[in-house]
């Protein structure tokens, strides 16, 4: 059986080695079952609970959820480790690079004015970093996850959509009680006709991208 970690180890060394043993062949039959698919929705929802915790003001509870979010980086840094394809340190260099590289008014001799100065400068910074690459961004509505929750993802691609000048939209004055109430309202109606709200907006939001891009490519 594997020994407890040495608690002469750092913490996160003591955490690394807990992930070893677990995964080792006399570990965890259900821990060595798992791979980077089957863990995938684990991390998001170790996200969630992060957030009812930050929301409630529970700090002790903050604190076991962040454990559990730095869980889901330490297991699939460890089965990367075991194909020699990546390890934990090589995350922590990646992520250390790219704070730096990412914050030259901070690490560097940039100066910036305010925070808008400091977001164009990440964009731009991150745009640079994928040129070149499969990951490049070819497309000013390119870079937002398709996994992301409908509603959150519909906002962000409105959000660069307009930046680009793709939508032709003013700004309306709304309520924001009345917006919560439509949306409520929506989601009962969805509810009530047997339909998904999050695959009908799915559904919209897949029309309306095409429609931009469309747009995008005629003018570029």
């Amino acid at each position: 059986m594997p020994k407890p970690p040495s608690t002469r180890l750092a913490p996160i060394r003591q955490v690394l080695e807990v992930m070893a043993a677990l995964r080792a062949p006399d570990g965890c039959p259900w821990d060595r079952e798992q791979d980077h698919r089957t863990l995938r929705w684990h991390a998001v929802e170790e996200v969630y609970e992060l957030l009812d915790a930050i929301e409630a003001g529970d700090e002790t509870e903050m604190v076991e959820e962040l454990g559990d979010l730095l869980l889901q980086v330490v297991f699939h840094a460890q089965l990367g480790s075991e194909r020699g394809a990546f390890d934990f340190d090589a995350v922590c260099r990646s992520l250390v690079e790219k704070l730096v590289r990412r914050h030259p008014h901070v690490c560097g001799e940039v100066q910036v004015k305010d925070v808008d100065q400091v977001w164009a400068n990440w964009e731009r910074i991150k745009r640079a970093e994928k040129v070149g690459s499969i990951r490049e961004r070819k497309s000013a509505l390119d870079g937002v996850p398709r996994r992301m929750p409908s509603l959150m993802r519909a906002q962000k691609l409105v959000k660069k959509a307009t930046k680009a000048g793709l939508t032709s939209g003013g700004r309306r004055k709304v309520d924001q009680g009345t917006v919560g109430k439509q949306l409520f309202d929506l989601a009962q109606a969805c509810q009530q006709q047997g339909w998904s709200a999050e695959e009908l907006l799915r559904s919209e939001i897949a029309r309306r991208e095409k429609e931009w891009r469309s747009r995008e490519n005629s003018e570029s």
